[in-house]
């Protein structure tokens, strides 16, 4: 088997309690484990006292990252499905496969003594589920693999576990990996994957493999070129040429302090384009009435200039807004679907958006769209808080609420986009 300098490293050194991979996302991390780490480990314990566990995000996530590999090297006979006790058969042994991002996933092996267990997106864990695996591996001969990108520098992994071990001499081995330190990957592929992060957080931690802050600006890409991200496909005519495909609304509203905000998407039925086809921002208090007013009056204006909306999603937390809009929208005829915005986790979103700038997916119409330009422009970290989780400033000084309409829009369909740009990187 041909491997990288820093692969033949791991091997020589990872010979500790806990074994620790910290570092760039495609830079040969996982690989390893699943060409020769976890097979030896489960094979050196066969028939000694202890469970092996495999812990993950989901199980969806262990399916994907860590059995399907081994599947495809060693073969279904060695590397079995995990059946619906939540066990999997590898190499002759059981292995519980568990998700790890919260406690009571975890809590059928609490107290039970684990020989082997090996942790994927480790930094994706509950703080708790770590604490309980560290109490189980109790035999000499226990000890703990784990791959993870770095995040926060106030993470409870960084801040509680591995800043504490020359102090406390902890029995553990880390590897930090750049993405340049993967030998087998194209430059191309590697260039472009530096395209993607360029200008945001995401850069030190998923290429230089850093634990870093967010700061600053969140879409610096787009801060740095506005103009550079305008629909401009026209007929002869000068009238805008579109792609087939799904035409979305999105609703926030604001509190007191807040304004109510309305955005307009076509993502297109290949999802290689998405298009903000309008905005709008309304700065002042409106009562019931005048509010589904105004959202009726944004759907129709959509309706009447682009012939159709398909879905509207409203801020899922407003339920008798979201009532009396769909039953407006009935009474007057509008052949929409309104249902609460599905409000996946924030950041999600934002790395979302971040990708679709790099890989020119995302567009908007110049003269409509003025509130979410100066929205995606102004959005900023929240550097003023000593969290252990990144998280968007909220005070008022950028404009949250058409960030929230606008994400409504796509954050449905955020799989099937991101999945198109995959590891595919030269859409």
């Amino acid at each position: 088997m041909i491997l990288s300098d820093k692969q033949k490293e791991y091997i020589r050194n990872a010979h500790h309690r806990y074994n620790l991979k910290v570092g760039a996302r495609r830079c040969g991390k996982t690989y390893l484990d699943a060409l020769y780490l976890i097979p030896r480990r489960i094979i050196e314990r066969q028939g000694k006292d202890g469970l092996n566990v495999i812990l993950g995000v989901s199980k969806g996530t262990i399916e994907r990252n860590v059995l399907k590999p081994l599947r495809e090297i060693y073969g279904s006979d060695l590397v079995s499905t995990i059946n619906s006790q939540n066990i999997a058969i590898l190499f002759g042994e059981e292995v519980y496969c568990l998700g790890a991002e919260k406690v009571n996933q975890v809590s059928k092996i609490q107290g039970s003594s684990i020989k082997y267990c090996y942790c994927d997106e480790l930094a994706k864990f509950n703080e708790e589920v770590f604490e309980m695996l560290k109490a189980s591996l109790d035999k000499p001969y226990s000890c703990l693999d784990g791959a993870l990108n770095p995040e926060n520098n106030n993470h409870w992994l960084k801040k509680n576990f591995l800043d504490k071990i020359e102090k406390e001499k902890l029995d553990v081995y880390v590897q930090y990996y750049t993405i340049f330190d993967n030998p087998f990957l194209t430059k191309e592929f590697v260039d472009n994957l530096c395209k993607e992060y360029k200008g945001t957080v995401y850069y030190k931690r998923l290429i230089l493999g850093q634990w870093c802050n967010a700061e600053g600006l969140i879409y610096r890409k787009f801060a740095d070129n506005p103009k550079r991200y305008i629909w401009s496909k026209k007929d002869e005519k000068g009238n805008y040429i579109f792609p087939d495909g799904q035409i979305i609304i999105g609703i926030d509203y604001g509190a007191t302090k807040s304004a109510q905000a309305f955005v307009a998407t076509l993502i297109s039925n290949d999802y290689r384009t998405l298009i903000v086809l309008a905005s709008e921002r309304i700065e002042r208090e409106l009562d019931s009435k005048e509010l589904e007013d105004a959202q009726v009056e944004f759907i129709k204006k959509i309706i009447y200039k682009y012939g159709k909306v398909d879905f509207v999603y409203p801020d899922n937390e407003e339920s008798v807004h979201i009532r009396s809009l769909s039953n407006r929208c009935e009474h007057d005829g509008l052949d929409v679907i309104v249902r609460g915005a599905k409000k996946i986790e924030i950041n999600n979103r934002i790395k979302g958006l971040n990708r679709m700038l790099a890989f020119g997916i995302f567009y908007y119409i110049e003269e409509e769209c003025d509130s979410l330009v100066a929205a995606i422009e102004s959005a900023l970290w929240n550097d003023k808080k000593n969290t252990m989780k990144d998280e968007r400033l909220d005070d008022g000084t950028s404009d949250i609420d058409t960030m929230d309409a606008f994400e409504y829009t796509f954050e449905r369909d955020l799989k099937q986009i991101t999945d198109v740009i995959g590891d595919d990187l030269n859409v």
